[in-house]
């Protein structure tokens, strides 16, 4: 059975999570960070998204404060994960309406 069965959000954590999603860029990067079974590194999402560095880090904090990715640090370097249970608790629960 698969985890995201078995956890649940808060509807605190249901609203930030769709707050983070609502941002077209956090979408789109949230989507290159979920495509990798791999922890993507920050220098990749800043090779393929025509932003600041700055830009990036804001769009990858608001993503970790909605649970959706967790951030891999070695020194000065950022690597990042999705966390596909919180994701997967998410889209089902959102599917209970349908």
């Amino acid at each position: 059975m698969s985890t995201a069965l078995h956890l649940s959000l808060t509807d605190q954590q249901i609203a930030r999570i769709s707050r983070a999603l609502a941002d077209p860029r956090r979408y789109q990067i949230l989507l290159q960070i979920s495509a990798s079974q791999d922890a993507v590194p920050c220098a990749e999402l800043l090779s393929t998204h025509p932003v600041s560095a700055a830009t990036v880090s804001h769009h990858t904090r608001e993503l970790e404060r909605a649970g959706l990715i967790t951030t891999l640090r070695e020194g000065k370097y950022a690597s990042f994960k999705t966390r596909r249970e919180v994701l997967g608790a998410y889209a089902a629960q959102l599917m209970r309406f349908c």
